[in-house]
């Protein structure tokens, strides 16, 4: 018989013929497990972990009190303790459970501590997963990934690895010349979790000394970050897919293809994208500063990638396009330092002496609290109206964030109580009217 003449299987019949196999495994494991002393060493397994149960319902609170009197302690390690005890009782169970495996192996015979090295085994592990698991930041992923490696590890410490995976691989489905496996998926779910968490784990340590390099500038901060959150995922997704045996060769041929769609249907996105590449390169604006946009005026909280947020003194957080920040005017009061120049306008009547108004205009404004002594006030007269003389106020601050209409507001009411104070008084149109004629004819009826 040729080999195009052998019968061929479909996946069924091997999914059922992968089934029988194990249900003559698990046959064998019952008869196995009825033995006598099988059901001693579960008593046994049952009593230590009765045992642990009682000692970690003692030593959990006493740990818990120790935690909460750990004063000037990092969160790091707060938390590392939190979560060991957490799992006290565990722990004690397992280190109980590998004394007792140990002392029956040198008193009797080994097939006598055979179920209960397999139980330590499973705790161990069980143990270990649960620990690793807690650097993984979703839950959603935590859990998942924790069950997957739970079911796994218990196949395979039961020795029935092989006929899992056998029975995984029977279902499958085929694309073209490609095979897609039961197997296959599971791996790359896995190990694409695992590797997200890593690079997550990864991203947040270096985020967090890049931002206490305080030799960085701020925008160069959040590029950095930024540019090291997209290089770790990418290569967690990368990396998840080779080690599966993926071919990455159709993957760049499909990513170029899905480029150039995405460069004409997105093309606002893209052009956000990059217009906040450029911001951060060139720092034009950097988190904290003061910048004005067309109405909007407030402080910059945050350079996203499509947008950057601005908050205003009235508490309306305002998420801009970064494209409008490329194309359009932006004034930026604190670019390349803090200080803020503001003027007012008033006026006096032609009586005073303008004189005596700079003098007194610059000692008010002097002392409001924000406005700057190292850079004077400055008062200059710069005109004469219909009824007063014009003078313009000129004074410094330091501090834009903390806004500009309350300290013009200020300076106004220390102007006006000097003003007062000395005799001083501000104009303001008056009309007169004259009757020419007193004596009004009398309307005939």
């Amino acid at each position: 018989m040729t080999p195009q003449e052998a019968p061929q299987h479909s996946p069924f019949d091997a999914l059922m013929a992968t089934l029988m196999d194990l249900l003559a495994l698990a046959d064998s494991f019952l008869a196995t497990f009825l033995r006598p002393w099988n059901f001693y060493q579960i008593g046994i397994a049952v009593a230590i972990f009765v045992f642990a149960h009682l000692l970690a319902g003692r030593l959990s609170p006493a740990m818990r009190d120790w935690l909460r009197s750990r004063e000037g302690w990092p969160t790091w390690r707060l938390r590392i303790f939190i979560v060991l005890q957490r799992r006290v009782r565990t722990m004690i169970f397992v280190a109980l459970i590998w004394l007792v495996v140990e002392v029956m192996k040198q008193t009797t015979w080994p097939s006598r501590s055979y179920l209960l090295a397999i139980i330590a085994e499973l705790a161990s592990a069980w143990l270990l997963i649960a620990l690793a698991t807690r650097l993984i930041g979703n839950p959603g992923a935590r859990t998942l990934l924790r069950y997957t490696a739970w079911i796994w590890v218990t196949i395979s410490i039961l020795g029935l690895a092989d006929e899992t995976r056998d029975m995984l691989e029977s279902v499958a489905i085929s694309i073209g010349t490609s095979r897609l496996s039961m197997w296959l998926i599971l791996q790359a779910i896995v190990l694409l979790i695992a590797l997200v968490a890593l690079a997550r784990f990864l991203a947040g340590a270096g985020a967090a000394s890049i931002r206490r390099n305080e030799t960085i500038s701020p925008s160069m901060q959040v590029l950095g970050v930024k540019f090291l959150q997209v290089c770790l995922y990418g290569a967690a997704f990368f990396l998840a897919l080779k080690l599966v045996g993926v071919d990455l060769t159709g993957l760049a041929v499909l990513s170029g293809a899905i480029g150039v769609g995405l460069g004409f249907g997105l093309q606002k996105v893209v052009s956000n994208l990059v217009s906040g590449i450029i911001i951060l390169l060139d720092k034009s604006i950097k988190p904290g500063d003061v910048i004005s946009l067309g109405e909007t005026f407030g402080w910059i909280n945050a350079l996203g990638a499509r947008y950057v947020s601005i908050t205003t003194r009235d508490g309306k957080e305002y998420l801009i396009p970064n494209e409008d920040l490329i194309t359009g005017q932006v004034v930026n009061w604190s670019h390349s330092n803090d200080f803020v120049r503001l003027d007012i306008f008033f006026g006096t009547s032609y009586g005073d002496d303008p004189h005596l108004v700079r003098r007194i205009a610059i000692d008010a404004a002097s002392g409001v609290s924000r406005v700057l002594t190292d850079r004077a006030p400055v008062c200059h007269v710069v005109g004469f109206g219909d009824s007063s003389v014009d003078y313009i106020l000129r004074f410094w601050i330091s501090d834009p964030t903390g806004g500009l209409t309350n300290i013009r507001g200020n300076v106004y009411l220390a102007l006006w109580d000097a003003f007062r104070s000395n005799g001083i008084s501000i104009p303001f149109p008056q009309r007169e009217v004259r009757v020419v004629n007193e004596t009004l004819p009398k309307i005939q009826t």
